[in-house]
C-alpha cells in the first residue's frame, strides 16, 4: 500500500485548491473548476472563496462569469446544498444528485398538497401542470422574481399550511415549492440577485439561458463516477467515508460508482484512503502561504475527517450543525478565525502561536480581503462562536 503523510496532504491542498501563492490565478472559472464546486448556500461565500484564491479578482469578475458569459451556474447539488459550478458540470450534477432530489421533493410536495385538499383528486398531475406553466412563463419573460411569476401563474398563489399541527405555522403560497422543484429538475436556475453581490433575492431564469437545449441526460453511474473522479483529483487522498459525506450518497452508491474509477489505496497515518491511480506523483511543497477563507468555504468543508488540518480548533469555528465559520490558514492548516465588523474592518484572532512571519502574511491577507468587501457588509448566514465574538 502507498503511504502519504500529513505534510504531503497539506501540500496538495495548497496547490490543488489554489491557496499557495504560486497556484493562485486571475481566472475565476479556473478557480471554480479547481474546487469542483463552490458552496453557495450563502451568496457571499462564493465571492469570498474566489477572492481568497485570486488576488486580482474583483466581484465583477465572478458576476461576468455567472451572468454575462454564463460559464458558471448556481444550482442544487450534493447533500441538497446550493453550489456554483462550471456550466459543463451541470449534466453531471443533474444526473448524480439533482434528479433523485427532484423525485423526493415532488413526492413531499404532492403529499402536503393532497393533505390540504389541493389538486381535485390527482395532486401529482396538478403540481406538474403548475410547474410546466411556471417554466413556460419564465421562458416567455426571460427573467423574473418569484413575486412576478406569481402574477403570471395564478395557481402559484395557492396557500398551504405545511405543519397545521404546529401552533406557530401558517399557510403560505406554494411559489417557493414550485421553484425549488423546477430547480431540482434542472429547468430553472437562480440568476442575478438584487442589490449587492452579497444579496440573496434572486431573479429566476430558465436553464435554456445557460444551456439552449436544456440539460443533456447522461447515465447515472457515469455521472457519479465523473463526480467522484473530480473530487478525488481536488481533495484526494481521503478515506471512503469522506466521499460518502461529501456526496451525500449511501455507502453502497459510492462503492458502486467507484467500480468505474481507477483508484489505489493509500495509508494516511494508519487510516486507509483512496487516491486516483494516475495521481501518485508527490506535489512539491509550496512557499509559505496564508489565507483567509470565508464561512462554508469548500476547502474546510471538503472532508468529514478534518483533524489533519483543523487540529483542536473545531469548537470555536463550527456551529452546532457542522457549518464552519471564517478561518485563517497557515501552510495547510487552520490556525485562527476572523470576522467582518459593522464598520467594514476585519477582526481576526490566532488560536495558536505561528510566529512573526505568519502573522505578517496573515495581516496582509486580512487587508486584501477587507479591500475586496469594499462597502459591502455580509453577515454569515450561519454564525459560529468565534465569528460572533469577533464581529461585535
Amino acid at each position: 500500500m502507498h503511504a502519504m503523510d500529513t505534510a504531503q496532504r497539506r501540500a496538495r491542498l495548497a496547490v490543488r485548491h489554489r491557496l499557495a501563492h504560486e497556484a493562485r490565478t486571475a481566472d475565476v472559472v479556473r478557480v471554480v473548476r479547481s474546487m469542483v464546486a463552490l458552496h453557495a448556500t450563502d451568496p457571499a461565500t462564493v465571492f469570498l472563496s474566489t477572492a481568497a484564491r485570486g488576488p486580482e479578482l474583483t466581484p465583477g469578475h465572478l458576476e461576468e462569469a455567472l451572468y454575462d458569459r454564463r460559464e458558471l451556474v448556481r444550482l442544487l447539488g450534493m447533500r441538497r446544498t446550493m453550489f456554483v459550478v462550471p456550466t459543463e458540470l451541470v449534466p453531471v450534477l443533474q444526473a448524480a444528485c439533482a434528479d433523485a432530489l427532484a423525485v423526493t421533493q415532488h413526492r413531499n410536495y404532492t403529499r402536503l398538497l393532497a393533505k390540504a385538499g389541493v389538486g381535485d383528486g390527482d395532486t401529482a398531475k396538478w403540481l406538474d401542470e403548475v410547474a410546466e406553466e411556471t417554466h413556460r412563463a419564465l421562458l416567455e419573460a426571460g427573467s423574473a422574481t418569484g413575486a412576478q411569476l406569481g402574477k403570471r401563474v395564478p395557481r402559484l398563489a395557492t396557500k398551504v399550511d405545511p405543519t397545521p399541527e404546529k401552533a406557530y405555522s401558517e399557510p403560505g403560497p406554494i411559489t417557493t415549492w414550485v421553484l425549488v422543484l423546477l430547480g431540482a429538475q434542472g429547468r430553472i436556475v437562480r440568476g442575478r440577485p438584487g442589490g449587492t453581490w452579497a444579496g440573496s433575492q434572486y431573479r429566476w431564469e430558465p436553464i435554456e439561458s445557460w444551456l439552449p437545449s436544456g440539460v443533456p441526460a447522461i447515465p447515472l453511474i457515469e455521472a457519479r463516477a465523473t463526480l467522484l473522479r473530480a473530487w478525488l483529483r481536488a481533495f484526494g487522498p481521503a478515506p471512503r467515508s469522506d466521499l460518502v459525506w461529501w456526496t451525500g450518497w449511501s455507502q453502497r452508491d459510492v462503492t458502486k460508482a467507484l467500480t468505474e474509477v481507477e483508484t489505489v489505496e493509500v495509508d494516511l497515518d494508519g487510516v486507509p484512503g483512496l487516491l486516483l491511480a494516475d495521481d501518485l506523483e508527490p506535489v512539491a511543497e509550496p512557499e509559505p502561504w496564508a489565507a483567509l477563507l470565508p464561512h462554508l468555504d469548500p476547502t474546510p468543508m471538503g472532508w468529514k475527517s478534518r483533524d489533519w488540518y483543523l487540529g483542536p480548533h473545531g469548537p470555536a469555528l463550527f456551529d452546532r450543525f457542522g457549518n464552519i465559520g471564517p478561518t485563517i490558514w497557515w501552510n495547510g492548516r487552520i490556525v485562527g478565525g476572523w470576522a467582518q465588523r459593522r464598520d467594514g474592518e476585519l477582526a481576526w484572532r490566532l488560536l495558536e502561536d505561528v510566529g512573526a512571519e505568519a502573522e505578517a502574511a496573515i495581516t496582509a491577507e486580512a487587508e486584501r480581503m477587507r479591500s475586496f468587501y469594499g462597502e459591502v457588509r455580509a453577515i454569515p448566514r450561519f454564525r459560529t462562536p468565534l465569528e460572533k465574538e469577533l464581529s461585535s
